[in-house]
């Protein structure tokens, strides 16, 4: 057990929330949801998979890595190198940056039924501009969705018509307060593998359907019938289909995912790792679909900025040389068979789900969330921030994975005493985490 320094990071937070509303800018980076009163919630160094705080306390990152950004570690030397010449060039003139272009072929190419893209900064960003030009396309504007894909308006409207709609999809009662209430029944929800709660929302809006919108694999693997049969309604419907692939891109293939699912899309969202920290986002799509960007206004001075084109060709270039996807996969097997193990080994219910990059933690228990804030704690004091799910990375190693499952079992062995006696009334040194997001992929 390793002694901690003071813990600047917690004092900082508080007076954040003073002056933030929500404290961060980002729902998944609170402290909350993580270990109340205790997460350091601030970095000043960042390698690897390594993360030293704000009073010098180094940590091994088997939370979320950048929230999935990260696919190849902190502060990549690669991705650097590419970076910073380019801040020495210069990343923004009034023209345009040529990057831009060969970015937009390296993605034409490895998804061959695409033939354009348009690029952003963000994820949630992404999607909004793709169901904008998906409506457009189709020149209907009802959307049904599944998943989670963002903030935006279009989305959260779903909480408009019933408050319940995005329950299973985001987060439980979310108020969709700000919302225009002129957009109520505009998107409604379907159910992954669940083939007919989408025809369902058919049989009730029929032609109406412009766009249906998904992630294509994320906590569970799709059925063949699925997606081939939500595949075969967005084309009797002549709706365009976009697959979401802002978090699963570049984890499993060189790609989408949806490459080894064998259905395409008419439009695909990417960001995250794509950039390996760097803001960057991409649209592709079918030439007739994308061209409606056209008839849209969706233009933006820092979608020209260069930092994000290079960022994202150095990853990869890297992803390509390395198989970075592969060591994704071996990280991810050597952590779920070890937690498996261990979960059994002492008798915890413990649900793992998701693809091997990405993985998604939850007790089977009533006190599930004591239960996870306990082992979150006690990780703490050996080194390690952990949540409720791990995004591996190229710099993750072997003996980094094995030395986290070995440091877990005594704090399993633990929760099993404490468990036997009824409680862990106690043990918890700061409040209970708060619940994260639900989703049904």
């Amino acid at each position: 057990m390793k002694t901690l320094r003071k813990n600047s990071g917690a004092e900082l937070y508080l007076k954040a929330k003073k002056m933030i509303p929500g404290g961060t800018q980002l729902l998944s980076k609170r402290p909350e949801r993580f270990l109340p009163d205790l997460w350091p919630a601030y970095y000043k160094k960042a390698k690897g998979c390594e993360i030293w705080d704000l009073d010098g306390n180094h940590f091994y990152d088997f939370a979320q890595m950048g929230v999935g950004s990260c696919i190849l570690g902190y502060s990549d030397d690669d991705v650097n190198a590419a970076v910073i010449r380019c801040v020495q060039e210069g990343s923004m003139s009034t023209l345009n940056s040529y990057e831009e272009v060969e970015l937009a072929e390296r993605l034409i190419s490895l998804h061959p039924w695409s033939e354009k893209v348009r690029f952003g900064r963000s994820g949630g960003e992404a999607c909004a501009i793709a169901v904008r030009i998906a409506r457009a396309a189709s020149g209907k504007s009802l959307v049904a969705f599944c998943g989670y894909h963002g903030w935006h308006d279009w989305y959260l409207s779903a909480n408009l018509a019933d408050s319940k709609n995005l329950d299973g999809q985001l987060l439980p009662g979310l108020a969709p307060a700000g919302v225009p209430r002129d957009l109520a029944g505009s998107v409604v929800p379907f159910n992954f593998n669940d083939l007919a709660s989408l025809e369902r929302v058919v049989a009730e809006h029929g032609d109406k359907i412009g766009v249906i919108i998904m992630e294509p694999e994320r906590g569970s693997k799709p059925t063949p019938e699925f997606l081939g049969g939500v595949r075969a309604i967005a084309d009797r419907l002549k709706a365009v289909l976009i697959f979401d692939e802002v978090t699963s891109g570049f984890r499993i293939n060189q790609g989408g995912i949806h490459l080894t699912l064998g259905v395409n899309p008419d439009m695909a969202v990417f960001g995250k790792g794509m950039g390996n920290g760097h803001p960057i986002a991409a649209i592709l799509g079918r030439g007739a679909v994308m061209d409606a960007a056209q008839e849209s206004f969706i233009s933006s001075t820092f979608w020209t900025e260069r930092l994000g084109f290079t960022a994202a060709l150095a990853t990869l270039d890297k992803v390509a040389a390395l198989d970075v996807p592969a060591h994704l996969c071996r990280h991810g097997d050597q952590l779920i068979a070890g937690l498996g193990a261990l979960a059994k080994r002492h008798g915890i219910d413990l649900a793992i789900s998701g693809i091997p990059p990405l993985i998604y933690m939850a007790f089977k228990h009533p006190q599930a969330l004591e239960i996870q804030t306990f082992w979150s704690q006690e990780m703490l004091k050996k080194g390690y921030l952990l949540g409720g799910a791990i995004y591996t990375s190229l710099a993750y190693r072997e003996d980094i994975n094995a030395r986290f499952l070995a440091d877990s079992e005594p704090v399993f062995a633990r929760l099993r005493e404490y468990l036997d006696k009824g409680s862990l009334a106690g043990q918890l040194e700061g409040r209970v985490i708060q619940a994260g997001f639900r989703r049904l992929t």
